[in-house]
């Protein structure tokens, strides 16, 4: 047999080593694609959390900012009491705004008494937010997850010397300065926390 012919295939040697380095390649290939997906699938949800969240907060930024209070008048109030949960705080905010009609069929005065306060979801933590109408006659009212997935909610009011976390108009009879929320979600296993300032636009003369 002549060299030429001797050349013409490969040993068994050559196709398993072949055949091994194929196998680590495609893992690698295969890893690669799966890594990148799981990467976007991440940021989809992230970008799916901040748009949540933004919009939750400009939310509240609105709702205080158009609280509504008359010593006059027990209805309207704003109340916000101190609560901590497993050590993180879980602030809860009560208040009267105002607020768009609905455009449903029942009738709506624009006067609003919203609620939020931390819950628990399927073992995850959540803000709920509850809305009833100042003049309604409904008496249950259900509480809706206005966020999910949320770590801590605090809510300080600025008495115009400090930052407390507690406030009934019933007690200081009159609206705070200024209110801050910060809310802290947990993105891809660290801690974030986000705020937003709003001065309520109501003075009592």
């Amino acid at each position: 047999m002549s060299a030429i012919s001797r050349n013409n295939g490969f040993t068994l040697l050559e196709i398993l080593i072949a055949v091994v380095l194929l196998g680590i390649l495609s893992a690698a290939l295969y890893g690669s694609y799966f890594g990148v997906l799981r990467a976007r699938e991440r940021a989809s949800a992230g970008m799916e959390s901040r748009r949540e969240l933004g919009a939750t907060l400009d939310l509240i930024r609105r709702e205080v900012a158009s609280a509504q209070f008359d010593r006059s008048d027990k209805r309207l109030r704003f109340v916000v009491e101190d609560r901590d949960s497993f050590g993180s705080p879980s602030s809860t905010l009560e208040l009267t705004t105002l607020a768009p009609p609905a455009g449903q069929s029942r009738n709506e005065s624009g006067i609003v008494t919203v609620t939020y306060r931390m819950g628990e979801k399927d073992t995850k933590r959540t803000l709920t937010r509850q809305e009833k109408d100042l003049f309604s006659e409904e008496s249950a009212i259900h509480a809706y997850p206005q966020m999910e997935q949320i770590s801590s909610f605090l809510v300080e009011c600025d008495d115009g010397s400090k930052w407390v976390k507690s406030w009934d108009t019933a007690i200081n009879g009159k609206l705070p300065q200024s209110v801050r929320v910060t809310v802290q979600i947990e993105e891809e296993g660290k801690p974030l926390q986000f705020s937003v300032l709003s001065k309520p636009q109501v003075r009592e003369p």
